[in-house]
């Protein structure tokens, strides 16, 4: 197995693992672990070339820290990518040595499903590291973490509802909730099996990928991959709201303002779609996992979503750059405890995982919003 550091500005550590004897080609990229140890997915993508698996896995790992920074969840930012086609190349040699690459940092970085990768393969990574979340319930882990996705991501939207794109697993979670709440729905996928499936049971309307952005609809839900409010896209939705369980839903940050020059709410990806990060980083809370207490924590998402409305309606600014200036100002506070403990700081939390501890920096109460000084689709990328 060869490892290479990779250096890149803002990131505490990426690296590069390539494993001739399992196949392995894959990027483990640390962001940022002011608030504990970097906690997020592995997607595993058939990337065009090294260079996009290394940007989409920065990018992700950046989300995953405002994520958790916003939910509170006590640990920081980053993300695993493995290149490859998932129903071509994966196999359980591949996934172990995931595990061993995994295992190298000792529990500076755990781990989880993710796009291309389920809860059986974690029980596989298991095998060969303990720092692995989302296992199966019989295995004592928390289990599918989609549903709660589905659920913060409704909560959200109902939200921005109220103040006024996949068919994967979070989307049909999703579906169900809307369908119950009445909406129609129209929903898109690459897979035109899935939009199907999805069409059949909650009597959805399905149309092409690229056309999904034309539809009239109340609700835009991108549910797959990032970057699909772009250049291209945005002057074509005929959307009121963006809410979706996407991460990295905006190209660039410029397209948050994009947004709300159209005048679209939009709830941002790394604040509506935290709820099965919440409820994988409860396996590791020094009382074991809750689930009452990660519905709690779900459904206060709407709450910070409000909140984020409200300042980004008063001060005059997108709601996504309200949202960053929320995650960058816990990421400061954070900061600042670990290197002068100022009055409300708490001792980092003990946690473990798999018996191996590890430590989270939690702070008393939860941190205002600072002053400033239903469409579905899956996209190819």
């Amino acid at each position: 197995m060869d490892l290479t550091e990779i250096a890149v500005e803002g990131y505490e550590k990426v690296i590069r693992c390539h494993d001739a004897h399992s196949g392995l080609n894959a990027i483990i990229s640390i962001h940022n672990t002011a608030h504990g140890p970097a906690l997020g997915g592995m997607r595993m993508w058939p990337y065009a070339t090294l260079h996009d698996a290394l940007l989409d896995a920065n990018r992700l790992a950046q989300g995953m820290t405002y994520k958790s920074a916003v939910a509170e969840t006590g640990f920081g930012g980053g993300k695993a990518v493995i290149l490859g086609h998932a129903q071509r190349d994966k196999s359980a040699r591949l996934l172990r040595a995931m595990g061993r690459f995994v295992d190298t940092l000792g529990g500076q970085y755990i781990t989880g499903e993710d796009v291309g990768t389920t809860v059986e393969d974690m029980s596989i990574v298991r095998q060969e590291t303990p720092y692995v979340v989302g296992l199966s319930r019989a295995q004592g882990g928390s289990g599918d973490p989609a549903p709660y996705t589905a659920l913060g991501v409704f909560l959200g939207l109902r939200t921005c509802v109220e103040w006024a794109q996949g068919c994967g697993n979070v989307a049909t979670h999703l579906c169900q909730r809307l369908c119950q709440a009445g909406a129609l729905l129209t929903v898109t996928d690459v897979v035109p099996a899935k939009a199907q499936r999805l069409a059949q049971q909650y009597g959805a309307c399905v149309v092409g990928p690229e056309e999904i952005y034309d539809v009239p609809c109340e609700v835009y839900a991108p549910c797959a991959l990032g970057g699909t409010l772009n250049d291209h896209t945005i002057s074509r939705l005929q959307c009121h709201i963006v809410a979706g369980s996407a991460n990295n839903q905006c190209l660039r940050a410029e397209h948050g303002d994009a947004l709300r020059q159209r005048g679209i709410v939009y709830a941002p990806d790394f604040v509506i779609n935290a709820g099965g990060l919440l409820n994988v980083a409860m396996e590791l809370a020094p009382g074991g996992y809750h689930e009452a207490r990660v519905l709690e924590k779900v459904r206060h998402i709407a709450d910070t979503v409000r909140a984020l409305l409200d300042t980004a309606a008063r001060d005059g600014i997108s709601t996504y750059c309200a949202a960053l200036r929320l995650a960058e100002h816990k990421l400061v506070t954070a900061c600042q405890a670990t290197t002068s403990s100022p009055a409300g700081a708490a001792a980092p939390a003990k946690a473990s995982v798999g018996g191996h501890p590890v430590s989270q920096r939690r702070r008393s109460g939860r941190t205002q919003v600072p002053p400033v000084p239903a469409v579905l689709h899956a996209d190819h990328h």
